[in-house]
């Protein structure tokens, strides 16, 4: 049976946008539903990678359960939320994979080290035994210099979105961390496997 093929997506600075906590002057991931909101384009992105044959599914670290700053509950919201502005836009995830670990947790049950928590493979090594996901012919998509390390390390082919500046060149280098391509975004990101796909620039602009 062939195996299918997965595009991997981190969530936070890919699909919803990064929270300004004025209080703690961080910006960090949503800790509630209503801090969730899409950044332009992504379901259009995501239908796009659909119409391509890939499974869209999230791989993402999600720490702040093990630091105490939500509930397991809390997360499963913030899903649903993100879940229901996909859908409001006619787009959907097949899968969502989190690590809630991290070695400074503050809840026992999510504290310590792990093999899921990117740079690691783990996520992407677990969806590929459940869902039958060939990873060579998968694609990680995503912000961070560990989305594209966890990517390669499970040998798919990564993308990084965002702009490129000097000081992530640098860390890119100084961690001896390639990216297949970079993009602006994710629709940027589904545009390039568009291209790669051999599929005409007008069937792009057909998914407006």
């Amino acid at each position: 049976m062939r195996r299918s093929r997965a595009a991997f997506l981190d969530r936070d600075g890919v699909l919803n946008e990064l929270v300004y906590f004025e209080e703690a002057g961080i910006i960090d991931s949503p800790f509630h539903e209503k801090h969730v909101r899409l950044l332009p384009g992504v379901g259009e992105a995501i239908r796009i990678l659909h119409d391509l044959g890939y499974q869209v599914i999230v791989a993402s670290n999600q720490p702040a359960v093990a630091k105490g700053h939500m509930s397991r509950a809390g997360l499963d919201r913030i899903t649903r939320r993100l879940e229901t502005l996909l859908a409001e836009g006619d787009a959907h995830l097949d899968a969502v994979y989190y690590c809630l670990h991290h070695p400074q947790g503050r809840v026992p049950e999510w504290t310590g080290d792990c093999e899921c928590r990117k740079p690691k493979p783990g996520l992407l090594l677990r969806a590929s035994a459940e869902r039958g996901i060939d990873l060579s012919q998968s694609i990680f998509i995503g912000d961070s210099v560990t989305d594209v390390q966890a990517g390669l390390a499970a040998g798919c082919r990564t993308i990084l979105v965002g702009r490129v500046r000097c000081d992530l060149c640098q860390h890119l280098e100084e961690q001896g961390v390639k990216p297949h391509r970079i993009a602006s975004s994710l629709r940027e990101a589904a545009q390039l496997l568009l291209a790669k796909e051999g599929i005409p620039d007008e069937a792009f602009h057909r998914h407006g």
